[in-house]
């Protein structure tokens, strides 16, 4: 299965969101600190409803104990970026892969964006929008991934 990754993450919303989303599929979910909230987070909770019991969700203290600990592990890390050279759909997901996710203001920076294997984009026909929403963003490649693996 592969992984859900939030680096920075900052609206609880979007958080709580995305973990239902990973409650829903069985993916596990990954944040690095710093968060721009705290876990305890009403909007979080609320958001995320009912399920949290059923989210797998680790906690990385920094980018580098991230990067050391999925390194641990086999599986590309797959930055989803506004500037990411493949196509979404391009890619041939693997059980294995971490799916990468930056901050709501600025997304993955571009240090980030270096350490990955390879970066994917989701097209967006009006230039005049900057991103999507980050929610929206992760379900995308997650149900991607997920297509093209059957599951």
């Amino acid at each position: 299965m592969p992984r859900v990754v939030l680096v920075h993450p900052e609206i609880p919303p979007n958080t709580g969101n995305i973990a239902r989303t990973c409650a829903a599929t069985r993916t596990p979910l990954h944040l690095v600190e710093p968060l721009g909230f705290e876990l305890s987070d009403r909007y979080l909770k609320r958001a995320g409803l009912d399920y949290w019991p059923y989210v797998d969700l680790h906690l990385h203290p920094s980018w580098t104990a991230f990067v050391a600990a999925a390194r641990e592990q086999p599986g590309r890390l797959i930055g989803f970026s506004k500037s990411g050279v493949e196509c979404y759909t391009d890619i041939e997901y693997a059980p294995d892969d971490w799916l990468l996710f930056g901050k709501e203001t600025a997304g993955l920076s571009t240090d980030i964006l270096a350490a990955c294997d390879t970066t994917a984009r989701i097209p967006m026909a009006e230039p005049g929008v900057r991103s999507l929403n980050l929610s929206a963003s992760a379900a995308i490649g997650l149900f991607e991934a997920l297509r093209q693996m059957q599951v």
